[in-house]
Order: structure tokens, then sequence, then C-alpha cells
């Protein structure tokens, strides 16, 4: 989250009226940009995994749309984030029972359309308000967490992370190859030199091959090339791959992500 960005914001309404107010009033703001308008819960869902917004303004009832907002909270809650987005609900609903619902989920304001004041600029400034107060507690806390924690909070903290990033791209938890990558990256990281051979350390540790090793990665890798949506490989692997093969080989994955993860820790 960088305040010196514009806000990103996914716009979840089935109303075209709102769809255009909201539109065009953000298109006269430079803090804030919409990367998305959708009236599906499931193709809001793909957005979100795709562009990562840092808010979503989501109406719960898509009466013209397919799915509702509720469907959308509980597959936010399925995703696994650096940071969540924000959430700001838009309804006409004025259920408190539904209300104290959506916040158990994670909603963090709610808007009643048929109050007096409603407008887009309402629900904009307060996502703004709420961006630059999260954020400044999000980072207090990082640090603070970082300073204290121990050797092995740091470490399940490094591994957590690897399995993150490796989600986002496809490498299921099921292939034998996505412990091997995620060991290496791991061992790299708290090594913090390579004059061990990886692989060596694998073998070592697996009492395999390096070559079972190798393959069993390669296998993992070309899985996920094969299954996961081109935008996702794109947004989350952004290192070069090879014209010819199509694929990045193992050890060009595993540092990639060693590089990238330096910067996390």
């Amino acid at each position: 989250m960088d305040l010196n960005k514009p806000m990103s914001l996914l716009l979840v309404e089935d109303d075209e009226q709102d769809c255009k107010l909201f539109e065009n009033y953000i298109n006269t703001r430079d803090d804030v940009k919409l990367i998305g308008i959708t009236k599906s819960s499931s193709q809001a869902i793909q957005y979100i995994k795709t562009h990562m917004p840092e808010g979503i303004i989501l109406d719960i009832e898509l009466n013209e749309g397919k799915g509702s907002g509720l469907e959308v909270l509980e597959e936010l809650n399925k995703i696994k984030f650096d940071v969540k987005p924000l959430v700001a609900i838009t309804t006409n609903i004025s259920s408190k029972e539904i209300y104290t619902y959506a916040h158990k989920q994670g909603t963090d304001i709610i808007f009643y359309k048929l109050k007096e004041d409603y407008c887009p600029e309402l629900v904009i400034k307060n996502l703004l308000i709420l961006r630059k107060s999260l954020c400044n507690i999000r980072i207090k806390n990082i640090t603070e967490d970082i300073n204290t924690e121990t050797i092995a909070e740091r470490k399940e903290r490094i591994s957590n992370k690897i399995n993150s990033e490796l989600d986002l791209i496809g490498i299921s938890s099921h292939l034998v190859g996505r412990k091997y990558i995620h060991d290496a990256i791991l061992y790299i990281l708290e090594e913090n030199n390579n004059n061990q051979n990886t692989f060596t350390y694998l073998a070592n540790k697996y009492k395999k091959g390096n070559s079972t090793i190798g393959r069993a990665i390669q296998t993992s890798i070309e899985h996920a090339w094969r299954r996961s949506s081109p935008d996702d490989l794109e947004k989350y692997y952004t290192a070069k791959v090879n014209y010819n093969t199509g694929v990045p080989t193992p050890t060009e994955l595993i540092y990639y992500y060693v590089e990238k993860i330096k910067k996390f820790i």
C-alpha cells in the first residue's frame, strides 16, 4: 500500500445509474482509480485475484446481475492477501442482522443507499480516510512485530510469504515439487549465501537424487503454466521467460522468488 499512488478500486454494482455516478466522480479525482465494474459475484472474485484492488465497493443485492455481495465477502476470506482490501458495502437493506454478519465477514464500512446524504463522494472519501489510517496502523504493527519476533516466528513469516506467492501463480500444494521449491527458497534466504548447491541440500534432506528433485520442480512449474490464468502469471511472475520453452527453469523460478521475498523480509 503506497499512499503516494492512487487507491485502486473495484465496483461491484448492478444499478447502471449508480455505476455511472461512481465512474464520473472517480474520473474527477487523481487519488483513486477504477480497475473494473461488474455485477457478477464470480467475476468480482476474478477481478480481485487478478488486480488485487486496495478497496472494493460492494452492493449486497445484485438483482440485475449474478450472485450477491455476501458471496463475494465469503470468497474474499479464502484468498491469501498480503494486505486485505478495504470493503465498503452499499445497500438498500437496513437489516441489523445483515450488517452484523457483513462486519464479521470483514466489511469495513456500510452505507445505506436511502440515507439522505448518500453519494459516491461520501463512499470514496471515507475509503480514503480508512486507507490512510489503516496504512499507518499496519506499518506500525509490522515494524513492531519484526523487531520482537523470534527466529522461529521469522521463519514462519517467510514460509507463509513463500506459500502465498506460489499460490498466486498456481503451484498447488498437492504437487511434490511444491515443497522442494518452498524449501529451496527458504534455505537460500536463511543461509544468505549460495556456497552449497541448493539441489544438493534438497537431495540430502529428502534422500532423493538431484535429478529427481529437479524433475519434480519442473513438473510443478509446467503444471502451473498450463493451468493458471495467463493474466495471473503475467501479474505475479514478472521475470522474462525463455521464448522457446515458455516456462521458467527451476533455478530461474527459485531465484526470482528469493529476490522478490528479500524485499519482504
